[in-house]
């Protein structure tokens, strides 16, 4: 299905982790690394493609993930000839694309690059937000550029982890000449009238 320029409409997935991390997929048999894509068939809309798509590359199911912006219009590639298969040079041209965010709400385990059997990766890792674009086949790479440009600004707020409150330890100081001892917590002066003023609760990071 093909527009009137000779471009293919086509979704592209970029799925983030909890630390805003990508799913970056190595194409099956190459050394090509790129984000889950396809095309939209006949009577989908591009929402309804990219969730076929996102089965079919990833494993992953409609419930495994949350749709968090879109990009606004088309994106487009040209794909040069010799990429092309001969009966359809002349009026192919590329792919124009539907960009989709998503947050992993489910687990890594959740994903399963053999969920057909035409699989599209045979590897994937979590990369930084900014991919290597050096990798990616070189006339996608502007494409991939805007998409990750354009939705950036949607990334959500990351959220400060205190190891120590998350394991319920007491923050410590070691001390070289014996055991490790509490570190002091400060006591207010005792108010008027003799009853000590009440500490205000400590702070949690990301509680503001």
């Amino acid at each position: 299905m093909l527009d009137r320029d000779g471009f293919r409409p086509n979704v592209g997935v970029i799925l983030l982790n909890s630390r805003n991390q990508v799913f970056w997929g190595k194409r099956l048999r190459t050394h090509s690394w790129q984000f889950p894509q396809g095309g939209i068939k006949h009577g989908e809309t591009p929402e309804q493609a990219m969730f076929r798509e996102l089965h079919e590359e990833v494993g992953l199911k409609p419930e495994h993930v949350q749709i968090i912006a879109r990009t606004r219009d088309w994106l487009r590639y040209e794909v040069p000839e010799h990429f092309i298969r001969k009966e359809a040079r002349g009026h192919y041209r590329g792919q124009k694309q539907i960009w989709f965010l998503l947050r992993l709400i489910g687990r890594d385990s959740d994903m399963n690059l053999r969920a057909t059997d035409h699989p599209e990766f045979d590897a994937w890792r979590w990369n930084e937000y900014w991919v290597p674009l050096d990798v990616v086949i070189e006339f996608k790479r502007g494409v991939y550029e805007r998409a990750l440009t354009e939705l950036s600004r949607f990334l959500p707020r990351v959220q400060p982890h205190n190891r120590y409150l998350r394991s319920g330890m007491r923050t410590q100081r070691f001390d070289r000449a014996g055991p490790a001892r509490p570190l002091p917590i400060a006591v207010p002066a005792p108010a008027p009238g003799g009853v000590a003023a009440e500490a205000p609760a400590p702070a949690v990071p990301g509680d503001a």
